[in-house]
């Protein structure tokens, strides 16, 4: 109950099941597909900071590539007909060799050497997942859909943190008097749910399509958090990273250009199958506004996608869900 107790409060609740099932063990995840026509995974390790290179493969890489494959190989034997894959940003974004006047879309992927060499574990997780889950789809002709979401902040339904939201917390609570000024590409994670339920139900769907809304640098957030807490310490400057730096990219970070393809590209294909033609993301000021006081007032470390919104609105639009957890 501490740890999944809030799922009780969804719509519905007496149509989730849940199903205790860990990613690397074939005959849990099995147990927790079977039966069921589609199949969302959003499940993948998030790595501390000071992660080893002989610890990444056992701690991020193998149970994020092993444990979609798990997942897939399940689906094809219990004869799921669509599976939702949630990806990232970071697995299109990370590629310094993109010609700097090419808009970044689904056709771009992070260089996976590339993130080895800055021991980026998270994002080359995602990559090679990614990478693997449509070709075991293809050679084994599962329908099979890719959500690539940017950094996703929202109200969070769980009492413990997930990894996006401590972007907020170290900046209210850690008191530094200068920070780097990273842009990034946000979107709030009730659109990312929406967008996981039109990925499945929309028979159209196909391949890969970037989940992302609003991009923001550190020195907005900074002025955001101090109109609705101004009695935190927060930094006074913002600095340009090394990393931004030997990018040679004329001083910009490679995610902000995700949010180009999100308009040119992307965007009107996420939402073409909405109900009402088309959807509409919130205004930042809306995310935001319901994310801090939620988030600090929590501690730990949960899931990439704030559990309970996208089971949330399966419940309401479906019948019987089976959720897998740990």
């Amino acid at each position: 109950d501490a740890k999944y107790g809030h799922l009780k409060e969804l719509p519905n609740p007496s149509n989730l099941k849940l199903v205790k099932a860990e990613l690397l063990d074939y005959n849990s995840i099995y147990s927790a597909v079977e039966g069921c026509s589609g199949v969302f995974h959003v499940a993948s390790p998030v790595p501390s900071a000071s992660v080893s290179n002989p610890e990444a493969k056992a701690e991020v890489i193998e149970p994020a590539v092993g444990g979609t494959l798990n997942v897939l190989k399940a689906c094809v034997e219990a004869k799921v007909k669509r599976v939702v894959f949630v990806s990232s940003g970071t697995a299109v974004s990370m590629n310094p060799s993109w010609p700097k006047d090419q808009v970044m879309d689904e056709t771009c992927w992070s260089d996976k050497d590339y993130c080895r060499s800055i021991q980026n574990w998270y994002r080359l997780s995602k990559t090679e997942a990614e990478g693997r889950a449509f070709e075991f789809a293809e050679a084994n002709g599962l329908d099979f859909v890719s959500v690539c979401p940017t950094f996703i902040l929202g109200p969070i339904l769980q009492p413990a943190v997930n990894a996006s939201s401590l972007v907020l917390l170290r900046l209210l609570k850690e008191g530094h008097d200068s920070t780097g000024n990273q842009c990034r590409t946000m979107v709030d994670v009730r659109d990312v749910a929406e967008a996981l339920l039109l990925a499945y139900e929309n028979a159209e769907t196909l391949g890969r399509y970037i989940c992302a809304a609003h991009m923001i640098s550190t020195q907005e957030m900074v002025e955001i958090l101090k109109g609705l807490y101004p009695n935190y310490k927060y930094p006074e400057s913002t600095l340009i990273s090394l990393w931004q730096l030997t990018l040679e990219w004329g001083g910009c970070w490679l995610e902000p250009r995700i949010f180009m393809s999100v308009v040119d590209q992307c965007g009107l294909q996420l939402h073409h199958g909405s109900r009402e033609g088309g959807a509409e993301f919130p205004k930042v000021a809306e995310t935001w506004m319901e994310l801090p006081s939620s988030a600090r007032n929590a501690c730990g470390l949960c899931g990439k996608l704030q559990k309970g919104w996208n089971l949330g609105l399966i419940l309401r639009r479906h019948n019987a869900i089976s959720t897998a957890a740990r």
